[in-house]
């Protein structure tokens, strides 16, 4: 999607792991920005994007290393602001005539306090407790600036903690100001977007007249199918394209037979009864449950959904006629990480991301309304085409559903106990106020039958353990500190109202060491 209509800031990566969070901030601050690998970065992507300003992202490489990333020297040479983050800040002193040194004693890792040494307007709203907190992690340090440079903060072990070159708005930082452990880093980005003259008018109400109007101009006549999951992110590409094109879209809702309780009741009301959006409901329920009788290999189980949801949704999008476009809910991390920074742009999403393959199959173009959106902007997006918000709110939902909910083999006695349970759950997360505090939380069946006395008798029932974790996007991941109370109480409904369950666990595994999903 063309975004001219924007002012438009270029993140240049150097493939530091935080380096979405740059763009979350600037999002935030509702300035429009695009991340593009490093060498990437030429004359043709400038004159594309016409960016107003640069920031260089941090990396994990050492710029004293042979070979390792550079920036197009052309960067430096155009007269835009920039801002280097870190190995970006090592970049410039490196490229411009400074210095950069490593080995013992010039590493830094974790919390540290900057200081001021000179004025700047980067650092309006800062120091005005004497010290900044922030988050340093480096292993090289600049030994010396470049000419035209004046120090601007320090800490202990980073004497050009922060730095600039006022003439020609080139400032760099040592530390991570997109990092939460730096508390007033989104200040420095207000400063350095004050600097550059960029307008602040990213907004998804704004967002939905482009997108709409690129929808109509893209597909003109022609009809779409959109392969709906009945997830945030698809649902809300469908109304939006439905907003802009009406009943040229078909909507393919594929019942695998692994959704929560009442969940596919509730996707085929919102779409047919709320915004009359042609739909068809391919109930193959019996198909999926038939195939994946007897397995227990959770990789099994997952390719055995794979390639019947790409068998079943090529079933009935071949129905509707004259169809050229498949519509995906692909969202802004999904193609920068198709985009890698060590390889280069690649035209192949991931295909977890997709519908399989099926453009290639099907001879269809790729509509994908979404790609610039980050899923805190789609949640907002969504509230400004009035989707419900416990639809907008609610916490993701595994493409294999409850199938990697169900360690060892499937049955379909077991998937009703594992709704059932699920459906007390989160019903006790709603009747506490947790559920926006909790980023995904859901009941898991274990493949073990434990001993237990109800009443003067002797069961022998499945074992469950609940679930509940925080997190920003799922890359990362900590459990949820629910009171002993809570659990209590809610361990006492499982099996109180739950047939089939007399065990009740909680995991209190982070991500890392452990997955979001049991499988």
């Amino acid at each position: 999607m063309n975004i001219n209509s924007y002012d438009c800031l270029l993140i240049v990566d150097f493939g530091s792991q935080v380096t979405q969070l740059i763009a979350r901030r600037l999002r935030e601050l509702n300035v429009y920005c695009e991340i593009h690998p490093y060498q990437n970065v030429n004359e043709y992507l400038l004159s594309q994007l016409s960016p107003k300003a640069i920031i260089l992202s941090g990396g994990p490489d050492s710029v004293t290393r042979d070979g390792s990333p550079r920036a197009h020297p052309v960067i430096f040479e155009i007269g835009l602001p920039l801002l280097g983050i870190c190995y970006g800040q090592q970049v410039m002193m490196q490229q411009l005539g400074g210095e950069v040194k490593s080995g013992v004693g010039t590493a830094e890792f974790g919390k540290a306090f900057v200081e001021r040494k000179n004025s700047s307007d980067l650092l309006k709203g800062w120091f005005l407790d004497q010290k900044e907190q922030v988050w340093m992690s480096h292993g090289d340090h600049v030994s010396s600036i470049a000419p035209g440079f004046e120090v601007f903060g320090f800490s202990s072990n980073a004497p050009y903690a922060i730095i600039g070159d006022t003439n020609r708005h080139f400032y760099a930082v040592q530390f991570h100001p997109e990092v939460h452990h730096t508390p007033n880093g989104q200040t420095l980005f207000e400063n350095f977007i004050s600097i550059a003259d960029i307008e602040q008018n990213w907004t998804m109400e704004a967002y939905r007249e482009v997108a709409i109007k690129k929808i109509k101009e893209e597909v003109g006549s022609k009809k779409v199918i959109c392969g709906l999951s009945g997830g945030v992110d698809s649902s809300v590409a469908a109304v939006l394209i439905h907003e802009a094109i009406g009943d040229q879209l078909t909507c393919v809702f594929v019942d695998h037979g692994l959704l929560r309780q009442g969940e596919a009741e509730e996707v085929v009301t919102m779409f047919k009864e709320n915004y009359n959006i042609p739909l068809i409901h391919a109930d193959e329920s019996e198909l999926f449950l038939g195939e994946l009788g007897g397995q227990s290999d959770p990789e099994t189980k997952r390719k055995i959904i794979g390639r019947l949801f790409i068998d079943v949704f090529q079933k009935y999008a071949n129905k509707i006629e004259n169809a050229e476009f498949l519509a995906q809910g692909t969202l802004y991390p999904d193609v920068i990480e198709s985009v890698s920074f060590k390889g280069g742009p690649s035209v192949t999403i991931k295909s977890h991301h997709n519908v399989g393959g099926l453009p290639e199959k099907m001879g269809l173009k790729l509509l994908e309304p979404l790609r610039e959106l980050f899923k805190d902007e789609v949640r907002e997006l969504g509230r400004e085409l009035k989707l419900p918000e416990n639809f907008i709110s609610r916490h993701p939902f595994p493409g294999p559903g409850l199938a990697i909910r169900c360690p060892g083999k499937i049955t379909r006695a077991k998937l009703e106990i594992l709704r059932r349970a699920d459906a007390v759950y989160i019903d006790q997360i709603r009747k506490h106020g947790l559920y926006n505090e909790i980023w995904q939380a859901f009941v898991a069946i274990l493949p073990v039958r434990t001993v237990g006395v109800m009443g003067d008798g002797r069961t022998y029932d499945y074992a469950c353990t609940l679930r509940a974790v925080t997190s920003v996007d799922g890359m990362t991941a900590d459990y949820y500190p629910f009171s002993h109370e809570f659990l209590s109480e809610t361990a006492t409904r499982l099996i109180n109202e739950v047939e089939g369950i007399n065990r009740v666990t909680y995991d209190i595994t982070s991500k890392p060491p452990g997955t979001i999903e049991w499988e």
